[in-house]
């Protein structure tokens, strides 16, 4: 049963590595015209934090994945929000760092962090370690639609929405 915890462990990262490979120009040259609160991370802090937290998320759809049985109809709402969630969490990165739609980023991760709350509301009753091991992830959320929401409000002048 090893495979299956490998894979589901680093599906998310998938695209991760795809949001880095997209954002590594964009972080030198547009992001840094931008008007960012004081209080945003460090950008070397980003990979180290996301790394971390697609691999609680990977594996606790694994946890929840393997009380269920595999991909079951029991599995069906869990792991389909789990889904949706990571689709639209792969979906934010192009949409703030390529299109620069910041409005639209905005719009996309408070929708995101609805999801991750509803899948962790799911997953409750199937695996406590699951939900906690998504808690971070949620947190992390917050402060991400917080500075996405500046970032937006102090940059509105320009033609990024």
């Amino acid at each position: 049963m090893w495979l299956p915890m490998l894979g589901m462990t680093a599906l998310p990262h998938l695209g991760g590595f795809y949001g880095g490979y997209i954002t590594r120009k964009e972080v030198k040259t547009w992001y840094p015209t931008l008007q960012r609160p004081s209080w945003r991370p460090p950008n070397a802090a980003f990979p180290i934090v996301w790394t971390c937290l697609y691999t609680g998320m990977g594996y606790g759809s694994y946890l929840v994945w393997k009380e269920l049985g595999g991909f079951t109809k029991d599995a069906l709402v869990p792991l389909g929000l789990y889904g949706l969630q990571l689709a639209l969490n792969w979906a934010w990165t192009p949409i703030f760092f390529c299109a620069h739609k910041l409005k639209l980023a905005l719009m996309e991760i408070v929708l995101l962090t609805g999801v991750v709350g509803a899948t962790m509301v799911s997953w409750h009753p199937i695996s406590r370690t699951a939900t906690l091991l998504m808690a971070p992830y949620l947190t992390w959320l917050c402060l991400a639609t917080s500075l996405n929401y500046c970032i937006w409000r102090d940059n509105r002048e320009e033609k990024t929405e």
